[in-house]
C-alpha cells in the first residue's frame, strides 16, 4: 500500500477544459497516482512512473479511443 498523504494532486491537462475528471500526483518517489476528481475519497490507482509514461505516449499516439467528455 502506498502512502499518498504527501501527494500534490493536479488536474490532468486533458481534463481542465471540461470540469475535470482525472487528477494525477506525480511528486511521489517512483510512482504516479491517478484518481477521479469528482470522487477523490474513493481511492487512487498507483502505477510506476515508467508505466504512466508509456500510457501517456500511447494515448498521444492515438492508440486508445478516449472520451474527451470524461
Amino acid at each position: 500500500m502506498n502512502d499518498l498523504t504527501g501527494a500534490a494532486w493536479r488536474k490532468a491537462r486533458a481534463s481542465q477544459n471540461n470540469g475535470g475528471c482525472v487528477e494525477i500526483a506525480d511528486n511521489l518517489p517512483g510512482v504516479v497516482a491517478i484518481r477521479d476528481s469528482q470522487r477523490p475519497l474513493d481511492g487512487a490507482h498507483v502505477v510506476s512512473k515508467a508505466a504512466f509514461a508509456e500510457f501517456v505516449a500511447e494515448a498521444k499516439a492515438g492508440r486508445f479511443d478516449l472520451d474527451s467528455r470524461c
